[in-house]
């Protein structure tokens, strides 16, 4: 077997031409390795690879544009591991940065110390809601999703991140709505893609569209904000991942079904649009 380091030098130069990243490489061979962080490949080079034929099956779907978080079949969020394959979206920057504008948005909305309800709509691989139940732990945090393959990888994550999340099959409210819920919090990063030419083939050919890309005659969110009254306990925050092209079309949603609220359109860290956050009485 080679060392590692061997190794590493190697692949990043096969993988210059074909587009490989160097990172995902370092990522790749991390994992197999079992090292905690990708530094380790550099400060122990001189160990020997363990399963050569595994990372030259890996290193070939790093070739053909597949991400490497599916590749691993883990992701991180926030500091938890997660368990994620093609049933799922990778969990990305811009959701963390969702979940940060929130945790310092509920405490000033509630008194986080009491018992509120929180619904992940989209849950996806679970991130959203994991992250949120670790930050309050009073969160009596639920999740749903309208597939089943996205919830078997939720359940799995939330089993190993060792938190108790409630888990419930169906689109938007709906399934809210039929366990005669009531929540205080409410949650989505819904599909809301409108150009299909702005995403990246990696994400084009591997992530499931079902998640990626907004159908307004399906619109997940005018489907919450049309039933939102019968799942709202008192005030009610309402907090979405969206479309840098979606300010006129949430708005004039938001003026045909909701009453009694204050909105505010928030930018990511690159300067583009990305959240809503909604504040009902």
């Amino acid at each position: 077997m080679p060392k590692v380091g061997e190794l590493y030098r190697a692949a990043v130069q096969r993988g210059k031409p074909l587009g490989v990243r160097s990172q995902d490489i370092r990522v790749l061979l991390a994992h197999l390795q079992g090292y905690p962080e990708q530094i380790d490949i550099l400060l122990r080079q001189d160990d020997e690879v363990k399963n050569q034929e595994e990372f030259e099956r890996g290193f070939e779907r790093l070739a053909k544009d597949e991400p490497v978080e599916y590749v691993i079949n883990e992701a991180e969020f926030l500091g938890h591991k997660l368990y994620v394959d093609q049933r799922v979206l990778i969990p990305r920057l811009e959701t963390e940065e969702l979940v940060s504008k929130i945790s310092q948005e509920f405490p000033r909305y509630f008194d986080a110390r009491n018992y509120l309800v929180g619904a992940d709509i989209g849950t996806g691989s679970g991130a959203i809601a994991i992250a949120l139940k670790s930050l309050f732990p009073h969160l009596l945090m639920s999740a749903s999703d309208i597939s089943k393959g996205a919830l078997e990888v939720a359940k799995k994550n939330f089993a190993s991140n060792g938190v108790h999340v409630t888990t419930l099959e169906g689109d938007a409210l709906s399934p809210y709505i039929e366990a005669n819920m009531a929540l205080d919090l409410i949650v989505s990063n819904p599909p809301y893609i409108l150009n299909h030419d702005e995403v990246q083939p990696s994400v084009k050919n591997y992530e499931p569209a079902e998640a990626l890309y907004l159908d307004k005659a399906h619109s997940v969110y005018e489907k919450i904000f049309r039933d939102y009254k019968k799942v709202k306990r008192g005030s009610l925050l309402m907090c979405f991942e969206i479309g840098y092209d979606l300010k006129d079309y949430l708005t004039d949603l938001m003026a045909t079904y909701l009453e009694n609220y204050e909105y505010e359109f928030i930018n990511d860290l690159d300067g583009l649009l990305r959240f809503l956050f909604i504040y009902l009485s």
